[in-house]
């Protein structure tokens, strides 16, 4: 049976995907009288929390009205914490360059709780976010320290558990996979994984240090992101050929050891970032990170590639009406951040097309915010009954998956081309002359 947490008074800084998931289960293993603090400096995500409303999808409604979770944007609540767990992003700058922007903020606040409060046990600062090796100890641990006034590992400790859910998969939760953990000293790493011991049904594995724990992170989505370079690298050059790569990867994936990675479109806020985090910290050694960045390079390429084979394959015409059906990094999901398929629309009208953007999980407001994009109208595929030259397929919501040949030929006229990025409507028999294209 599972222990009751009794000792440790935790708060969770950053609510998003993986902040909320985390303070939920980390909840469940609370007494009533000592709920997690969530603390997020976004008032209105705050005041969705509470409604029972999560704007992510990751969690019900139902769940968040009974969790023991208090959720607060004032700082005031925050001191007289034992644990402060911080899962704030670390996005990069418009030169590909780390923002530790948000980790600062985050240690200011923090550091000013630490300030103010006095705990029986020396309060524990836990970073999930995704760095390179060294940024807990000489970035967060000044950052803590200035804010607060205080000495780190004597006022306060260090420990590192980096994130590794994966927004949208109901699978591989908080709950269910295995948790890093890493501290200033053994103690502290075996605080952590008691704490998070009782959370994952996985268990925790001890690295040797932090900086280990915080180069196993980033290399993780590193080597996600090379392996799916390779897949989109070799879909050009099939494209050269007039070979599909879904064909050619039906078969190559039945060999027993190939590694199954699918072509497309790498945004969001991991995958799409924390490799410039590693390029980072290798240039900072005098080390030039080839096989990283040509990854970066490739995958930031593929959304204007696909803009000039899709042109390429409607013909020499312009003003070419076209409808891109998904706007999200990810299937199924609402998040817009770092999309690619923002790439894909802007090579499209950089070529001449006239192009609608639908997508049924996007807030509009952040759409046209974030990119300038104004969305269809929710319910709708096209606007007026339109029906396009080019249809094409750039997330595979389930939504989408579920469109047949007749649903398809009410969007595109005869003649018409239904470009399947993601390979959706494989299966999907085109009617009245519609040309098929596809990766």
């Amino acid at each position: 049976m599972i222990e009751t947490v009794v000792a440790e008074q935790i708060a969770v800084i950053g609510l998003g995907y993986v902040g909320l998931p985390l303070a939920m289960a980390l909840a469940r293993h609370q007494p009533a009288d000592q709920p997690v603090v969530g603390f997020d400096i976004d008032t209105g995500r705050i005041a969705e929390l509470v409604a029972g409303h999560d704007r992510t999808g990751e969690i019900a409604g139902d769940a968040l009205a009974v969790a023991r979770i208090r959720f607060t944007a004032d700082p005031a609540a925050l001191p007289g914490r034992t644990i402060y767990i911080i899962t704030v992003p670390t996005p990069v700058d418009e030169a590909n360059q780390p923002d530790l922007g948000p980790l600062r903020s985050a240690c200011a606040i923090v550091g000013a709780a630490l300030a103010r409060g006095t705990t029986a046990e020396t309060p524990l600062v836990v970073f999930e976010s995704t760095v390179y090796p060294g940024v807990t100890e000489e970035v967060c641990g000044p950052a803590l320290a200035e804010a607060s006034g205080l000495v780190s590992g004597r006022d306060f400790l260090l420990g590192y558990s980096p994130e590794r859910i994966n927004p949208g998969d109901r699978r591989h939760t908080v709950e269910s996979i295995v948790k890093i953990v890493a501290g200033q000293t053994p103690a502290v790493t075996a605080r952590l994984a008691q704490l998070y011991g009782r959370v994952t049904a996985a268990g925790t594995v001890a690295a040797r240090d932090i900086r280990t724990a915080e180069a196993a992170k980033v290399i993780e989505n590193a080597q996600r992101d090379i392996n799916i370079a390779f897949i989109n690298e070799v879909a050009m050059i099939f494209g050269r050929l007039g070979i599909s790569v879904h064909d050619v990867l039906d078969v190559a994936r039945t060999k027993w050891n190939f590694l199954d990675f699918r072509p497309g479109l790498v945004g969001g806020h991991c995958i799409g970032v924390d490799p410039f985090y590693l390029a980072h910290c290798a240039q900072a050694l005098g080390h030039e990170p080839e096989i990283i960045l040509a990854g970066r390079r490739i995958n930031d390429a593929m959304g204007d590639h696909l803009a000039g084979r899709i042109a390429g394959a409607l013909g020499a015409a312009r003003h070419h009406r076209t409808l891109v059906l998904g706007l999200t990094f990810k299937e199924n999901l609402p998040d817009l951040r770092n999309s690619k398929v923002v790439d894909l629309v802007r090579g499209l009208t950089r070529r001449g097309h006239q192009v609608d953007v639908h997508d049924p999980l996007a807030d509009p407001r952040e759409a046209l915010s974030l990119y300038g994009i104004e969305l269809l109208a929710p319910g709708t595929a096209a606007p007026d009954g339109a029906v396009y030259d080019c249809l094409i397929g750039a997330v595979a919501h389930d939504a989408y998956r579920t469109l047949d040949a007749a649903a398809l030929g009410r969007l595109v006229r005869p003649g018409g081309l239904v470009a399947d990025v993601k390979g959706i409507w494989r299966d999907v028999a085109l009617t009245d002359e519609r040309r098929r294209w596809e990766l």
